[in-house]
């Protein structure tokens, strides 16, 4: 069955995920998770998008961009997905890909989910069992968005800037939402739509976008999965 079409809406926020092919590694070394980010940067300033959350797991990637250009993120994704590669390959003296297909994306309801979708990507070296905490983890947006590190990559979302009118504010709010923690039906939530490339938010959000894309945007009837999407609900949250 062929793949929906991305959605594709300027000034949208979204959650992306892109997976290591076969689940395997794709990142090998310090360097290699600093130079992701540094072409990351690049490409969100040639392509007009900014990163207001990330974390860099062993296998995959966690984003969560907003873009004023209709094809941003693609953009962004694609530049940033073939320049690491091509450098990994180089230094590593391997050939083929290290990521799996194309990356999947899922409009964030920034009323409802901008918050949690921060927390849910953060917080994921925990779920993996990684560390304690989220900011024991280095390779994340956690400590820029605490505000104990400063970043020239990460631009704080709308919502986030709502936290308190100074930046001491919204890192000590924020800080507070983190300890929280999620509830378990809302990373399930962010998690199928991430997978299924839907909307994470309410009705309404979703009728607005079907609306700016003259399509609906809707579950397919359930059915018996096939093998290998059963595989991928067995997974950890080390792979999610």
């Amino acid at each position: 069955m062929p793949r929906p079409p991305r959605i594709s809406i300027p000034d949208t926020t979204f959650h992306v995920v892109q997976r290591g092919n076969n689940q395997a590694r794709t990142f090998f070394a310090d360097q290699d998770y600093a130079l992701y980010l540094a072409l990351l940067e690049y490409a969100c300033r040639r392509y007009q998008t900014q990163v207001h959350a990330y974390v860099l797991m062993t296998n995959h990637v966690h984003l969560l961009v907003t873009s004023s250009l209709p094809e941003g993120v693609s953009r962004t994704m694609q530049y940033v997905g073939s320049r690491y590669v091509a450098k990994v390959n180089l230094r590593l003296g391997r050939t083929g890909t290290l990521w799996e297909g194309r990356f999947r994306s899922s409009p964030v309801d920034t009323d409802r989910y901008l918050l949690a979708c921060y927390r849910y990507i953060e917080q994921n070296p925990v779920r993996a069992g990684m560390v304690r905490r989220p900011d024991d983890y280095t390779w994340s947006s956690v400590r820029i968005n605490c505000g104990t590190r400063s970043s020239s990559l990460v631009k704080p979302h709308p919502v986030f800037l709502a936290l308190g009118s100074t930046a001491r504010v919204r890192a000590a709010r924020y800080r507070q939402l983190l300890d929280e923690g999620l509830a378990q039906q809302t990373v399930d939530e962010i998690r199928n739509s991430v997978r299924s490339g839907l909307p994470a938010g309410s009705d309404e959000f979703r009728q607005s976008l079907e609306a700016s894309l003259n399509r609906p945007l809707c579950r397919r009837r359930p059915g018996r999965p096939r093998k290998e999407q059963k595989a991928a609900s067995r997974t950890s949250d080390l792979w999610e």
